[in-house]
C-alpha cells in the first residue's frame, strides 16, 4: 500500500509544488491542509509523515508539533519554513522534528529524507506490533494450565509485576521458568523495555563473562572490536539469567555488585557503566546446598532469591498433561500442516501414566515426534517412544524405581545405554553439558557414546 503523506501549509503556490513532488513524481499518496487543527484532527487516517510550515494561519507549528508526537511519538514529522534562521531550526528539532528544510525546498535533498524519515517509521511500527504480539504470547491466558499448584504459582506472579524485586524461579529442566520469566517481564512495569536472555550453562565459562558484561577491543586474543554484553543490550529492561547455578565464583562477583551499586566494567576496560536493569534468574539446583558446598555466593543467593517462584514439575500436576496433549496436538497440526485429532485411550493411558522427567519440554518434543510419524488420523501406542511404552504402562520399569524385576524383558545392555543416551538429550533439549550431567557420567564418555551410537544433538 503506498505510504501516506501529509501536506501543511497556507500558502497555495507550497502546497501544490509539493504535491507535485510528492505524488506526481515519488508515487506517495498525499492530503493537504492549509490550518494546523484540520491535521490535528485527521492523525486517526494514520499518516507515514507530515511535511509541517511552521507559520499557519491558526496555530504555530511547532504547537502542532508537539501535539503530533502527543499521539504518536514515532510519527516523523519534517518541519517547513521561510524564516531559515539556526534558532528555528534548533527549536524544531528539539521538540521532535525528524528533520528542517527552509524554503525554496530543496527537493533533491527532500526526497531521500521523506524515504528514510518513513523507513525509520516502519521499523518503530514493527517494534511495536512485535512487543504487542509477546505480550499477547505471553499473557497469563496462554500460560496452560488447570492445576491448583500453577495456578497458586500465578497468584504469586501477579505480586511481582508492579515492582523490580529481584525473582529466582526454581523449577526442574522443562519446567517452563524461561516462560514465567517473559510473563513476568510483558506483563510488568518494563513491558516497554528489551528482554535479554542468558543462559549460563550453554555459553562456554572462558567466554560468559564477555557474553554479561561486554569487552573492549584487544582485551583478549580474538577480541577485534568493542562488544556490548548482555546487561547493557538490556538498559532499562529485564535480564533473566537461566541455570544460574552454574555460574563460576568470580562471575557471581561481578553480578552482585550489578545488583547492588548498579554498575559494570567490560572485559579490558576500565570505564564504569551504569546500569539498571531488573534481574530474574533460574535454576534447577537446589542453591541452598551449593552454597553450604561453598560453590554458590551466600550473599549472591540472597540478593537473587529476594522473591522466589517454585515450579512444580508435570509428575506432580498430573491433571495438565492431557491437557497440554491437546494444546500441542493444535500447535502441531498448524505447523505441519497435519489433521491429526489426537491419541487413542489406551496412548493417552501410557501418557498420563508416565512421570515425564523432562517435564513440558520432553512432552512437547514428544507430540511433535508422534505427530511427524502418524500416517492415520489417530494417534496410537506404536508411535510413543520406546522408553515411554517401556515405563509408563508396565510396572517392572520405572524412572523412578527399579528398572527390572524376575519376570522382567531382557533388553540388550548396549540398547539400554544408546536409549538412556537419546533420552537425557531429549529432555535437555539437545543440551550435552546438562544430559551428561543427568546422567552422571563425564562429558568425553559422553561424546563418545554419541560417536558409538551415530546420534546428533540435531536430532532434538
Amino acid at each position: 500500500m503506498e505510504k501516506l503523506v501529509f501536506i501543511v501549509d497556507d500558502e497555495k503556490a507550497i502546497s501544490k509544488l509539493l504535491t507535485y513532488w510528492v505524488k506526481d513524481k515519488w508515487k506517495y499518496r498525499v492530503e493537504v491542509f492549509d490550518k494546523g487543527d484540520d491535521v490535528l484532527r485527521r492523525l486517526s487516517a494514520g499518516p507515514d509523515i507530515v511535511l509541517l510550515d511552521i507559520m499557519l494561519p491558526d496555530i504555530n507549528g511547532v504547537e502542532v508539533l508537539k501535539k503530533i508526537k502527543q499521539f504518536d511519538e514515532n510519527i516523523p514529522v519534517i518541519m517547513l519554513s521561510a524564516q531559515g534562521s539556526v534558532e528555528v531550526a534548533i527549536e524544531a528539532i528539539r521538540q521532535g522534528a525528524f528533520d528542517y528544510f527552509p524554503k525554496p525546498i530543496d527537493t533533491q535533498r527532500l526526497e531521500p529524507a521523506i524515504k528514510n524519515a518513513i523507513k525509520n517509521y516502519d521499523l518503530h511500527k514493527e517494534l511495536r506490533l512485535m512487543k504487542e504480539n509477546a505480550k499477547k504470547e505471553f499473557s497469563f491466558d496462554n500460560i496452560i494450565s488447570a492445576d491448583k499448584k500453577m495456578q497458586d504459582v500465578f497468584k504469586l506472579v501477579t505480586k511481582v509485576l508492579d515492582n523490580d524485586i529481584t525473582v529466582l524461579i526454581h523449577g526442574e529442566s522443562g519446567t517452563g521458568k524461561e516462560l514465567i520469566a517473559r510473563a513476568i517481564h510483558y506483563n510488568g512495569i518494563r513491558k516497554e523495555k528489551p528482554f535479554v536472555i542468558v543462559n549460563c550453562a550453554s555459553i562456554p565459562r572462558e567466554l560468559l563473562e564477555s557474553e554479561l558484561f561486554g569487552h573492549e577491543k584487544g582485551a583478549f586474543t580474538g577480541a577485534y572490536q568493542r562488544k556490548i554484553g548482555k546487561f547493557e543490550l538490556a538498559k532499562d529492561g529485564t535480564i533473566f539469567l537461566d541455570e544460574i547455578g552454574d555460574l563460576q565464583m568470580s562471575l557471581q562477583a561481578k553480578i552482585l555488585r550489578v545488583i547492588q551499586q548498579k554498575e559494570l566494567e567490560r572485559v579490558g576496560g576500565s570505564e564504569t557503566i551504569k546500569t539498571d536493569v531488573r534481574i530474574i534468574s533460574a535454576t534447577n539446583v537446589d542453591l541452598k546446598n551449593a552454597v553450604e558446598k561453598k560453590e554458590f555466593r551466600e550473599d549472591l543467593f540472597y540478593r537473587l532469591n529476594s522473591f522466589p517462584i517454585t515450579l512444580p514439575p508435570l509428575r506432580e500436576r498430573r491433571s495438565d498433561i492431557l491437557v497440554l496433549v491437546d494444546h500441542f496436538v493444535e500447535v502441531f497440526n498448524n505447523k505441519l500442516n497435519k489433521n491429526i485429532k489426537g491419541f487413542t485411550k489406551r496412548a493417552l493411558k501410557l501418557i498420563y501414566e508416565y512421570d515425564w522427567p523432562g517435564n513440558i519440554r520432553e512432552l512437547e518434543n514428544t507430540i511433535e515426534r508422534c505427530i511427524i510419524l502418524s500416517e492415520s488420523n489417530m494417534i496410537d501406542i506404536e508411535e510413543l517412544p520406546t522408553h515411554i511404552k517401556m515405563t509408563a504402562g508396565n510396572p517392572s520399569i520405572s524412572i523412578n524405581g527399579p528398572i527390572f524385576s524376575d519376570d522382567a524383558q531382557i533388553i540388550p545392555f548396549d540398547k539400554l545405554k544408546e536409549e538412556a543416551i537419546r533420552h537425557a538429550l531429549k529432555v535437555t533439549n539437545g543440551n550435552i553439558v546438562e544430559a551428561s550431567k543427568k546422567l552422571q557420567i563425564g562429558r568425553a564418555t559422553f561424546y563418545r557414546f554419541l560417536e558409538k551410537y551415530k546420534i546428533t544433538t540435531n536430532e532434538f
